[in-house]
């Protein structure tokens, strides 16, 4: 595993190990609301149960978008709810293709708590090592944390941004192919003009695992997005251009995340919009 991945995901593998060794790793299965799925779901055991919209998100509105970043003090507070000091390791992972897990993993690194990763492969990958799993309820652990966060920790950019951004350097659209062609003459729907179409399904492989670094860089390449200039990348609510910049992490490519993304440039009636399979 290169460096890079290394910083970003976790194999399932060595997050037994972790766990067998005793290690204080904090577990956060994640969900986008709640009443998503079963409260008594599967899980790994020992995890804990966190939501996007409200662990992890402030109030949305048409400005903000639907996910926008949290409160810092909120943040924190979910944060040592969970036990989460300094130097605890955290690992995050979901049953929904990642996309959910990214983005918890993103905010984390937001608020300046590095030592988060992402389970590669999330649910399915421990499913398949034919491990126990845990189906009670858990939101709290059982000694709180003393962790401190920071915002800012993780570029982000602004509807202004992302417009630049397509038109002098490289702007990804994370969302499926269908909503970035979006529907002929329904207003809202299609993709920021001069975006690129970049599914981030397209990042990981048949086992929900992250494709190989090389396959990564290459995929990538091909959108243009090389290293050699900023990279920007949105999605609906930002849940899938972050499991996007999280690929693009583990490739070594930096990108910004647009956190309005799709949501609020759409409630702008002022945003220029483009359809069909073409940039725009």
């Amino acid at each position: 595993m290169s460096v890079e991945r290394s910083r970003v995901l976790v194999a399932v593998e060595e997050l037994i190990g972790l766990l067998t060794a005793g290690a204080p790793v904090v577990l956060l299965d994640v969900l986008d609301e709640p009443g998503a799925a079963p409260v008594d779901r599967p899980r790994i055991p020992g995890a804990l149960s966190v939501h996007l919209s409200t662990d992890f998100s402030g109030k949305p509105s048409p400005l903000a978008g639907k996910r926008p970043l949290p409160e810092i003090a909120a943040l924190e507070t979910s944060a040592r709810r969970w036990g989460v000091n300094p130097d605890t390791p955290v690992v995050v992972y979901d049953n929904n293709g990642g996309a959910q897990a990214s983005r918890a993993w993103w905010t984390l690194r937001w608020a300046g708590f590095e030592n988060v990763r992402i389970l590669d492969g999330g649910m399915g990958a421990w499913t398949a090592t034919g491990r126990d799993v845990a189906h009670h309820h858990q939101v709290e652990a059982p000694v709180a944390g003393s962790v401190t966060l920071s915002a800012g920790n993780m570029p982000v950019i602004e509807a202004d941004d992302a417009a630049r951004l397509a038109r002098e350097a490289v702007l990804l659209d994370a969302r499926g192919r269908a909503a970035y062609v979006g529907e002929p003459g329904k207003a809202a729907t299609g993709h920021i003009p001069g975006a690129h179409s970049a599914p981030a399904t397209a990042t990981v492989g048949p086992d929900g695992a992250f494709k190989p670094h090389e396959a990564l860089r290459a995929h990538f390449a091909a959108l243009g997005a090389d290293g050699s200039t900023e990279i920007g990348v949105y999605c609906g609510s930002g849940n899938a251009a972050a499991h996007a910049i999280a690929a693009l992490a583990a490739a070594g490519l930096p990108a910004s995340l647009y956190v309005g993304s799709w949501s609020a440039w759409s409630a702008d009636p002022s945003r220029p919009v483009a359809q069909g399979p073409e940039r725009g």
